[in-house]
């Protein structure tokens, strides 16, 4: 089955663009702006926004069309199978199945300073009425913050005898992300470390392709709460634990 983008008609190819050039805000730019959507590829361009970032460099957002469609059929996405668990039943698996507390510790590494994310999965509050894996009582969460070094973070988790590593992940500039979470991998391959333990990341830019192909067990992106970490990781221990 063929799909297109969907503006006011089905496979009407509309699409929405936004991004910047270093250009002064103007008639010029706003023409400049619309003869590259068209050199993209798309026809019908409308330049519906101009604003300038400062005196140099103008924000542009566009309207156009595509004839291009693509074949659902052909599309094919590395993702976790298995439906996350609840809160209740995540405890009650571990409980049962494992039989003592899974340890966790997490870190937001590199120069990230940014602990929206692994706040968000393992603070005990957690976020949108999802608890953090702080609250699970079969869970050992140890959350060390942001701007972790990856040695520090192995470090640690080694002292802790972790069964599984979370690594957050928002930065994500000319791959600063990718560069990090490979050099972490590395390193516990390095140290023989690998199958030791689970290895996890997520972030807004991560998904369960990229994650795998760094190195990774599982990745997380944008609407992951602690119950789909926690279920990914209680299932993969039973499964048998590390890469």
């Amino acid at each position: 089955m063929f799909v297109q983008p969907y503006g006011d008609t089905a496979g009407d190819g509309a699409v929405q663009l936004s991004f910047t050039l270093p250009v002064r805000q103007g008639a010029q730019a706003i023409e400049a702006a619309r003869q590259l959507v068209l050199k993209l590829g798309f026809h019908d361009c409308q330049i519906v926004h101009a604003a300038p970032l400062d005196d140099e460099f103008t924000f542009f957002v566009a309207y156009a069309k595509t004839a291009v469609a693509i074949d659902l059929d052909k599309v094919h996405v590395e993702e976790l199978a298995d439906e996350p668990m609840t809160f209740e039943e995540v405890n009650t698996f571990i409980r049962e199945q494992i039989g003592r507390k899974l340890v966790v510790v997490g870190a937001c590494t590199g120069s990230d300073a940014h602990t929206v994310g692994i706040d968000a999965i393992m603070n005990m509050k957690g976020c949108n009425h999802h608890y953090g894996l702080e609250r699970y009582p079969m869970v050992e969460a140890h959350n060390l913050g942001a701007q972790v070094t990856n040695e520090r973070l192995i470090a640690r988790a080694r002292e802790l005898d972790a069964d599984a590593i979370l690594v957050s992940q928002v930065v994500t500039q000319k791959d600063t992300h990718v560069h990090n979470l490979t050099q972490f991998v590395e390193l516990l391959e390095a140290e023989r470390l690998r199958d030791r333990f689970i290895l996890v990341v997520g972030g807004p830019r991560i998904s369960h392709r990229i994650a795998m192909e760094i190195g990774f067990d599982a990745g997380f992106g944008p609407g992951t709460y602690a119950e789909h970490v926690a279920s990914f990781i209680a299932r993969r221990m039973v499964a048998g634990s590390g890469g």
